[in-house]
Order: C-alpha cells, then structure tokens, then sequence
C-alpha cells in the first residue's frame, strides 16, 4: 500500500485524538496533547504505517505489539503525570507510550526485554529527540532500583501478579498502572497508589488484554 505523506499522517493523527481520545472521554488536557504530538507512525513498522492510527493495537516484531491509542492515553492520564516526576516503564515495546509520556514528566526510565525491540526503539526515540528518556535492555520484574523511587511505574505487558520489586520502588504518593492476569486472556487494568505513609492501595479499572510480561529464560 503507498506510504501516507506527512499531512495525512498529521490528520489521521488529529482524526484519533477526536474520534478515540476525547470522544471515549480522556479529559487531561496535558495528556490529549502529548497524543497529539507524538508521532505514531514512527514507532510502527514501515508496512503498518498505513494504519498506525487506527483504534487497534499492531505488531511491532518479536510476538509483541503497540497498544491501541486510547489505551495508550488512558493509562497516562490514570497516573496523573506531573512535570517533576520520575518514571519508569517496563515494557518499552516500539517506544510509543514513552513518548507520550515524555513531554509530562522530568524523566522516562524505560526497560525492554527484547534485545531487538530495545535497540530499536531507542533508535526511534533519539531520532525524534526525545532527550529525556533512558532505554536499557533488561528484566523488568525487578524494576531500576538504581533510579528509585519513581512516581509513576507504568507496566505495558501483563504479569499474572504485580511484582514485588515494582510496588518496593514506588515512592509514597506515587501511582502504578499495570494489566494483571493470566497469559493470552482477560486481564484487568489496576491502578495502585501508595500513600504519603507507604500503604498500598488497588483500584481495578477495566477488563483489558496485553500480552505477557516475560522474564529471561
């Protein structure tokens, strides 16, 4: 299929924001605006171009994907991103949820299993000048302690329970999303915040379906 020109991918980018972000109600202004900006397109492979910005998740390579849109969005306004927060991502994936955190916080520190994946995507990441997010190639399972606390921890693959070390280096006050259940089925999205005296709170949003967060052989 011939490759869209750069205003076509500007207006389906406006297209997704209005008919998938706003319309299914994500209401942060911040956050519709990185949507906004970040170019989706990029973080796909060149023969998914054509439909990075339709209301679906896409393969990425490596048996994973980037996640649709409005989900996208939805997890970065349920963490509530502030401008001096530090975060971390497990689950670089094509780098496209740290892109769009990017913008909102101080710093994205963000982790990637697949080798493949996380090369490239640190690729894309600096290509777009995205100067304020640090990739590295790990088990996420066991976070960044060299960087903790964090404020925000946004988990983009689904472990069937919540790791122990991510909730350890969450600071008090700080917010954690993450899809939690069973490989290849029905997850739930659940929102955990600790409080400014470090008890651990869980809020369940919505029935989601990522794929699963892997740990080394």
């Amino acid at each position: 299929m011939r490759a869209l020109d750069d205003s076509s991918y500007d207006a389906a980018r406006e297209a997704m924001v209005r008919e998938q972000i706003v319309a299914r109600g994500i209401r942060e202004p911040r956050v519709i605006e990185a949507m906004r900006q970040a170019p989706r397109h990029l973080f796909v492979p060149p023969a998914e171009r054509h439909r990075a910005y339709i209301d679906a998740p896409l393969p990425i390579g490596e048996g994973q994907t980037i996640s649709q849109p409005y989900i996208v969005a939805l997890m970065t306004e349920l963490v509530r991103p502030q401008p001096d927060d530090i975060a971390l991502e497990v689950g670089t994936g094509s780098g496209y949820q740290a892109a769009v955190l990017s913008p909102l916080v101080k710093h994205v520190y963000t982790i990637e299993l697949k080798e493949t994946l996380g090369r490239r995507a640190s690729a894309a990441l600096r290509e777009q000048e995205y100067d304020n997010i640090t990739v590295r190639i790990g088990d996420g399972y066991a976070g960044w302690p060299e960087h903790a606390p964090f404020d925000i921890i946004m988990v983009t693959a689904a472990p069937e329970h919540v790791p122990q070390p991510l909730i350890d280096q969450l600071k008090p006050g700080g917010r954690l999303i993450v899809p939690v259940g069973p490989r290849f089925s029905v997850q739930q999205l659940q929102l955990i915040e600790k409080d400014v005296k470090g008890k651990v709170s869980t809020k369940t949003v919505s029935p989601v379906m990522f794929v699963p967060l892997r740990r080394p052989q």
